[in-house]
């Protein structure tokens, strides 16, 4: 009996389990792993199913209201198993926690504690102190935007006293001894992955909460993002994703508008990465010389996601936005100028407050001559807290809904089609998904769509192992989506 005494003291006891859900964007899914690195650094164990966990934390998403109900319907899910016994704690984090903090809690005591950003860099701490039967006071929301200078020069030296998910340097006991410094534990093993350029944004959209819970706009210094890229590469990433609320604003805050081309340039250096993804360009910022870079850099694909929101003038002025339809379409023909077969996207919001059906016309006469890959239709409502939400000429809900659907429908013909005109093109693929018993067989992406959103492209004929890069034609469209044979 003393032996088997001894050996049960000594035998090591399993680390508390927690099981992250991450909701929404991509920059979501950076904060996540992050979040992961933190929690396993203070001695959690990270597990893929819920049920296998003693705490599940929720990555929210506070964007738009189907990203809130889709956020409130995790925790409940994760509630249930509490109430099954097999959970211990249930913990909200990210947009949707930090733009709604205390107000949250109360209205979802499922949740055991509602945390904001300012609690990252302790979470391994809070988590515990929860799992410990603690009750931590919910977070507070504030106005994010008045914790930096207005000045964007001057955040950088700011920086170090506010909690920023993405900006934080090692804590002591984290950093590695050799190698890349990175924050980061990858929760999965996709061959893309989005690299955090920036958070929050200056831009004053009308209809957008985001800066006011986001924050002010912050880049990450090159040295950073080209470590975590290398440290990505290492980790099995052919495709970097990168990602920021406004990327076409990087280096405002260093001192360099040319930031992001040289960063660009900086990033193509590294070995093991093959293909370089840029995102959430705004029009207004999409300087000539930018244009150019990502069309000529080496690894950076030719792929554009301009954030148009509309065509028409006066909808975008009232959106506190800039642009007409000549302006966007002669961007687009510098853009196809340099780089023939780039992909481009864009998102367009319906029946914002004054659209009148002539705003309505010119959008979808925009459309029609913009020849875009994916186009993303919103519904405009209402979002707390923004200007749009004060405005007059406020069109009914029914009548939102009927634009929006005739809208979704033009643009899903045209961007149809623009699929069907890329038939007998070469494209290099991105192989993302490889199963014998699935009869789509071998999919990815090619380098005009981008992860998830855009469309995939279906190899023929083809054995390769995920992560490969495939060259192939354009034999097939099933909507955006293609069919393509393996070059010989």
């Amino acid at each position: 009996m003393t032996d088997t005494f001894k050996v049960s003291l000594s035998a090591p006891q399993p680390l508390t389990s927690v099981h992250l859900v991450s909701l929404g964007c991509a920059r979501n899914e950076t904060d996540s792993e992050e979040l992961a690195a933190r929690l396993e650094a203070g001695g959690f164990r990270l597990v893929d199913d819920p049920e296998a966990a003693d705490a599940v934390m929720v990555n929210t998403c506070g964007f738009i209201e189907q990203a809130k109900k889709d956020s409130v319907d995790s925790l409940l899910a994760a509630a249930d198993l509490k109430e099954d016994g097999s959970v211990k704690a249930v913990v909200a984090v990210g947009c949707m926690a930090e733009r709604y903090g205390k107000d949250l809690a109360e209205a979802l005591p499922e949740a055991d504690a509602v945390l904001g950003f300012d609690d990252y860099g302790d979470i391994s701490d809070r988590l515990n102190a929860i799992l410990n039967g603690d009750k931590l006071i919910s977070h507070v929301p504030r106005d994010r935007r008045e914790l930096l200078p207005v000045t964007p020069v001057k955040r950088r030296e700011a920086s170090s006293d506010v909690s920023v998910p993405g900006h934080a340097d090692l804590p002591e006991g984290i950093a590695p001894a050799t190698g890349p410094r990175v924050l980061r534990r990858r929760l999965g093993n996709s061959p893309s992955a989005p690299l955090k350029l920036a958070s929050g944004c200056d831009r004053r959209c009308a209809f957008c909460a985001i800066p006011s819970f986001r924050g002010s706009y912050l880049s990450r210094p090159a040295a950073d993002v080209v470590e975590e890229a290398r440290w990505l590469a290492d980790h099995g990433v052919r495709e970097l994703f990168l990602v920021s609320e406004n990327t076409s604003s990087y280096g405002k805050d260093l001192g360099d508008l040319r930031s992001l081309e040289k960063l660009l340039g900086d990033l193509s250096t590294i070995a093991g990465i093959d293909w370089i993804r840029v995102s959430y360009l705004q029009p207004a910022e999409l300087r000539p010389s930018l244009v150019q870079a990502m069309a000529s850099t080496e690894k950076v694909v030719p792929y554009f996601d301009i954030s148009f929101q509309h065509a028409s003038a006066a909808v975008l002025r009232r959106m506190r936005r800039f642009g007409d339809p000549d302006s966007f379409l002669a961007l687009l023909e510098q853009v196809r100028s340099l780089a023939p077969t780039a992909g481009i996207r864009s998102n367009v919001i319906a029946g914002f407050p004054g659209e009148t059906e002539q705003d309505v016309q010119i959008l979808k006469d925009f459309l029609q001559a913009a020849r875009l890959d994916v186009v993303g239709v919103f519904g405009y409502s209402d979002e707390e807290g923004t200007e749009a939400e004060g405005l007059d000429g406020h069109i009914d809900t029914e009548e939102v809904e009927a634009r929006r659907g005739e809208l979704a429908d033009l643009a899903a013909e045209l961007c149809d089609q623009r699929a069907e005109e890329r038939i007998g093109e070469r494209v290099q693929v991105l192989v993302e998904q490889v199963s014998s018993e699935d009869e789509d067989g071998v999919v990815g992406r090619a380098q005009h769509q981008g992860p998830e959103v855009d469309g995939t492209t279906r190899l023929l004929d083809c054995e390769v192992a995920v992560g490969s890069l495939v060259d192939a034609v354009v034999v097939g469209s099933e909507g955006i989506d293609l069919v393509a044979r393996v070059q010989s």
